[in-house]
């Protein structure tokens, strides 16, 4: 492999212009591909084999037009102190607003008045109006949520409290600010990393182009193959992240190789060889990560994952061609202002620098090295034991978001429970609905049964149950499978709380196989790497502590409140349920790339006849500078993400940045050394018989070793290894 991309590299050096033209065509294409495709619609969210999806699939069957998993919005009235919602003034606005509403927009299904529907409470200081709509939330169209909103802003000024609810509410959050902040922090810590702006500059370039071509392909593609406007979100997160990552080691590698005296075309030749087999087999355990989400059988998740495994290979086309094309236009300037005018102060230059001074420290001590990691992130993932998961719903909003007051002034009017009612559908006649409702009636946890609501053939009906606990309550989701174990198969439990309770299982049950073939397939390829047993097996292991302690970390905010402040928590609840399965693909793409970076570049040293601490050092000299630069860039990226309002894109934001944290300064820069050097020798075993079955890729360019004794400007074919 290592002379395959050698020659790739030097090939994409001197026909730098025909590749930079290439891949600036491709751009353009997917760009005007995005530009005149059918605008994106969100695909429906389903739940492949769970209760809450058949009970879905058996509304839209019976009750057609009903909008069974369409959006809904609650607008909630208080009266003034020592008023009434059942006065004649807070009456006249209700009715007002009622029939704005059902005038605001053709989505709505219907509007409940709230004095036939029995939506006043026991004290009539709260009433609330349901709004039902025919498409789900990510599918109303911007002049239907202002209606809403106008509806509701125009009963405020007239002495009532009004506040919205509900998932009608709900839109994409703006993720721009984020990322541009992450863009900038990269821009500022590549400038301190290669004290050049070209070299800097390279990989934000090609980063960006990579990006724009994943991102627009599946713009333009969206309609075709039914991708949802959520898709696009991991595939731009994830595809900027690598991207930089890729780039920035195939740029440090060309300079390593030019202070080591190599013409320019040699030296980008041998960066592709060496670092670009490392950024191809870092790019495959992402992309394995990714694609592994479809274990999940989620059709949302499946192609999401799909999508950023997508471009996550177009980053790595990038960084093997259009980084040595880049690297031709750029000549001496991606060099160093000092470097360039050979002024660098030999003996300067001569000293151990930061990541070899920290290597020896970890070979003289390994076992407290160890420890040290090993115990301190034990300690950090025992929070981890306690997580509950669940999707967080309104009552976890600050309280300065209308969803949130909304969901208070429920609870306080009717009860929490009135905030995540269940709807169950009998598949059976009037008799059978009746004889459910009286077996519901009779559970605990609950506040109201409504009656039966048949259909019109007389063969299926609905029924709301408000339990008494809010939705994501542990009582709540007991109450559903109380429902489910005392009823018989021809009744289905659903609603957003249901649905949400269903999501959460599907989601746990799906972390053990996710990990297993996640693992497992990175395991094999990390064997045929580095053509060692332990080194996989120790580099899966530490992924698995730095996530459960990136776990614990989010527990402990986000659960239990722990410095919730600090971070804009400002009421806790169950970590949401995608998070240990999405944690668990990204970060693990992520951290192996790091143990291919750094790891390589010992495999390289000590294949070249370096003994095994010495072989630690010079990995940690000549990449632990760079790992560094890239894992906090990474941090930085996510960590613009843990500002925003949204209380799910916090936590994602805050759980992959001490992921990266965790995994790149503790597991990468401190265990992996400290155990490689306990192992000595022993770390890069392999049996004989495995040795011969396994291909030889030649990560390492043990090919390109063989070129330098034989002098040449090409490596021979007969010569060099496959």
């Amino acid at each position: 492999m290592a002379t395959f991309l050698y020659k790739l590299g030097r090939t994409a050096f001197r026909r730098r212009r025909l590749v930079a033209l290439l891949w600036v065509a491709l751009l353009a294409l997917a760009g005007v591909g995005a530009a005149t495709a059918p605008a994106a619609t969100s695909s429906s969210f389903s739940i492949p084999g769970t209760e809450a999806q058949r009970a879905f699939d058996l509304l839209e069957e019976r009750f057609p037009g009903a909008g069974a998993d369409g959006a809904t919005a609650r607008v909630v009235f208080k009266a003034p102190d020592g008023g009434k919602m059942t006065d004649a003034a807070p009456k006249a606005v209700v009715e007002e607003t009622v029939a704005a509403l059902k005038s605001g927009s053709d989505q709505i299904v219907s509007v409940t008045d709230p004095y036939t529907a029995q939506a006043v409470s026991q004290d009539g200081s709260t009433a609330y109006v349901s709004v039902a709509y025919k498409v789900n939330a990510m599918e109303l169209t911007d002049e239907t949520r202002e209606a809403l909103k106008q509806a509701g802003h125009g009963a405020q000024g007239k002495g009532l409290t009004v506040e919205l609810g509900g998932d009608a509410l709900q839109t994409m959050p703006e993720t721009g600010a984020g990322e541009i902040v992450g863009v900038v922090i990269a821009g500022i810590v590549l400038v301190l990393t290669f004290g050049s702006l070209v070299a800097a500059g390279l990989p934000l370039l090609t980063a960006i182009i990579g990006v724009g071509i994943g991102v627009s392909s599946i713009t333009a593609l969206a309609s075709v193959l039914d991708l949802g406007s959520t898709t696009s979100t991991l595939a731009m997160m994830i595809g900027l992240a690598v991207g930089i990552d890729y780039a920035l080691f195939i740029v440090s590698r060309y300079r390593s190789e030019l202070a080591d005296g190599r013409s320019k075309e040699e030296a980008a030749g041998r960066a592709t060889g060496t670092a670009g087999s490392a950024v191809v087999f870092a790019g495959l355990t992402v992309v394995i990560a990714l694609v592994g989400l479809a274990v999940v059988n989620i059709p949302m998740l499946t192609k999401m994952g799909f999508a950023a495994a997508g471009t996550v290979v177009i980053a790595v086309l990038i960084a093997l061609t259009l980084i040595p094309a880049l690297l031709g236009f750029a000549g001496d300037k991606v060099l160093g202002r000092k470097q360039r005018k050979g002024t660098v102060d030999p003996e300067k230059a001569a000293k151990p620098n930061a990541g070899t001074r920290w290597a020896r420290f970890v070979i003289r001590r390994p076992l407290f090295v160890l420890l040290a990691g090993v115990i301190g992130l034990g300690a950090i993932a025992i929070p981890a034991a306690s997580l509950e998961m669940g999707l967080p719903d309104d009552g976890v909003k600050p309280v300065s978001a209308t969803e949130r007051r909304a969901y208070d002034l429920l609870s306080d009017g009717f009860g929490p429970g009135f905030n995540g009612p269940l709807l169950v559908v009998v598949d059976g006649d009037k008799a059978t609905a009746d004889k459910t409702v009286d077996t519901i009636k009779g559970l605990d946890g609950i506040a109201a049964v409504t009656p039966a609501t048949p259909n019109k053939a007389g063969d299926a009906a609905m029924i709301t149950v408000i339990p008494k606990d809010r939705p994501s309550s542990g009582a709540t989701e007991t109450l559903v499978h109380d429902i489910r174990d005392a009823t018989g198969d021809d009744v289905l439990v659903t609603g957003a709380t249901a649905m949400n309770i269903d999501f959460s299982q599907k989601m746990n049950d799906a972390l053990v196989p996710y990990l297993a073939l996640v693992v497992g397939l990175a395991f094999v390829l990390l064997t045929v790497v580095f053509r060692s047993i332990l080194v996989p097996l120790k580099a899966a292991l530490g992924f698995l502590l730095s996530v459960v302690a990136a776990l614990g970390a989010v527990v402990a905010v986000f659960q239990w409140g722990w410095l919730g402040s600090l971070f804009g928590v400002e009421q806790t609840g169950p970590i949401m349920s995608m998070m240990p399965i999405f944690m668990v693909g990204v970060v693990f793409g992520l951290a192996m790339d790091y143990e291919v970076f750094l790891v390589t570049r010992m495999r390289e040293a000590y294949v070249h006849g370096e003994r095994p601490g010495e072989a630690i050092v010079t990995g940690f000299r000549h990449s632990a500078r760079v790992v560094t630069a890239a894992a906090v860039i990474m941090i930085a990226v996510f960590s613009g993400f843990i500002g925003m309002t949204d209380q799910m894109i916090k936590m994602i934001g805050f759980g992959l940045a001490v992921a990266v944290l965790f995994d790149a300064f503790v597991v990468r820069m401190a265990i992996v050394p400290a155990v490689l050097a306990l192992l000595g020798h022993k770390a890069w075993w392999l049996p004989k018989w495995l040795d011969r079955a396994l291909p030889n890729v030649d990560v390492e360019g043990e090919s390109l070793a063989v070129h330098d004794a034989a002098g040449d400007e090409s490596p021979k074919p007969d010569l060099v290894k496959a």
